[in-house]
């Protein structure tokens, strides 16, 4: 009897965790958008002098790369914040994090306290469960996915439709041989 009693228990525990399936992707999404929104807004204050330290560190066309950061970084705060895009904007993020990592961080560690791979490591890992899970079913990539499956499922229930001639003009007809 009380091991009935814990069964049910647990099976109704997972029943109402299946309501909060949401709210991990949320987080995930949010905690990326805020840690990419510092740093894009403290590059938009000078972005000139973020090319000049990309040059300083060797990166390809630094001016341009500054740019294309800023831009990359601003863009990746919104999708992730509304959950548009989700999957495609966490590519160049994932890139960007690599590069940071392999000119900025490595030399430092592990550790976040000294300026380590620690915290981009985790936003990289953080990025690639976005990639594999989606944005999650509080997103607008959700609410697309919904509309798209929508009309997919009223286009494959209509009746197939065919052009027939009908009294000398061509009309559309339903096709019942089709």
């Amino acid at each position: 009897m009380n091991r009935l009693k814990s069964k049910k228990r647990y099976e109704t525990a997972i029943t109402l965790l299946k309501y909060t399936e949401f709210a991990p992707l949320l987080l995930i999404r949010l905690v990326l958008a805020y840690g990419f929104l510092v740093p894009a807004i403290a590059k938009w204050k000078d972005v000139e002098a973020i090319g000049k330290w990309m040059e300083g560190l060797s990166i390809p066309v630094p001016y341009f790369s500054a740019q294309l950061v800023v831009y990359t970084e601003t863009l990746g705060v919104i999708l992730l914040t509304i959950g548009l895009g989700t999957r495609l904007i966490s590519i160049p993020l994932i890139i960007i994090l690599f590069v940071a990592i392999v000119t900025v961080h490595w030399n430092k560690g592990f550790a976040a306290q000294n300026g380590g791979i620690e915290v981009p490591l985790y936003y990289i890992l953080m990025l690639v469960i976005l990639i594999v899970f989606g944005a999650g079913t509080l997103s607008v990539d959700h609410w697309v996915k919904m509309k798209l499956e929508e009309e997919h499922v009223l286009l494959k229930d209509e009746a197939p439709l065919a052009l027939g001639k009908e009294n000398g003009d061509f009309n559309w007809r339903v096709c019942d041989d089709c």
